[in-house]
C-alpha cells in the first residue's frame, strides 16, 4: 500500500503522515532522507527526531532506501524533496541520470511489501526559479511527484492543515 502525501511548505504533510502512520500500527519506522549538510541543518534533524515519542523507530537513509529491511512494516518516508536534492546534488545536477536514479530506486521500494507513506512537496506552484538549476529542480520535483503518485494507492493534497484526497 502506497500513501502519498503533497502539498506547501508547513502544509501540515509531515504531521498528516505521522497521524496516519499511528493509526495503522504501534511502532511505525520515520525514514528520514535528509543529509546533514551542516550544523543548522543537523540541528533541525534532532528537532523533527524529539517530536516523535518511543513508538518510532528512526532511520536515516540519504539515497537508497530500497536497501534496508523494511518488509512487512509502516514506513513514513520523509521526504521526496530531500532525497531528490541528495541525487541531483551528488549527480553534478545532471536531470537525466538525477530522474533515472531516483525513478529506480522508487520503484524498488514500491516492490518491498510494506505500507508506505510518502510525503513530497509542490513546489512548482508558486513563482519560477531564479536559476537554472531551480528550474531544473522544479521540473525534477514534479516529475517523481508524478511517477509516485501514478503509483500510489491514495494521494493527498495538503492545505493549510487539511487533507484534500486525490485519489
Amino acid at each position: 500500500m502506497i500513501y502519498y502525501i503533497t502539498g506547501g511548505t508547513r502544509s501540515g504533510k509531515s504531521r498528516y503522515a505521522q497521524q496516519l502512520a499511528l493509526s495503522l500500527c504501534n511502532n511505525p519506522v520515520y525514514l528520514a532522507t535528509a543529509r546533514k549538510w551542516d550544523e543548522v541543518f543537523e540541528q533541525r534533524i534532532k528537532r523533527h527526531q524529539q517530536d516523535r515519542d518511543e513508538r518510532w523507530q528512526n532511520i536515516e537513509e540519504e539515497r537508497y532506501p530500497s536497501n534496508l529491511d523494511l518488509q512487512g512494516r509502516v514506513v513514513v518516508l520523509d521526504c521526496v524533496t530531500l532525497w531528490l536534492t541528495n541525487f541531483f546534488s551528488d549527480t553534478k545536477y545532471n536531470v537525466d541520470e538525477t530522474l533515472s536514479l531516483i525513478k529506480t530506486e522508487f520503484d524498488k521500494l514500491a516492490a518491498i511489501e510494506a505500507t508506505w507513506i510518502i510525503i513530497s512537496n509542490e513546489i512548482g506552484m508558486g513563482m519560477h526559479a531564479d536559476t537554472e538549476i531551480g528550474r531544473k529542480f522544479a521540473d525534477l520535483q514534479g516529475w517523481i511527484n508524478q511517477h509516485i503518485a501514478q503509483r500510489a494507492d491514495r494521494a493527498i493534497f495538503m492545505v493549510s492543515g487539511l487533507p484534500l484526497n486525490l485519489k
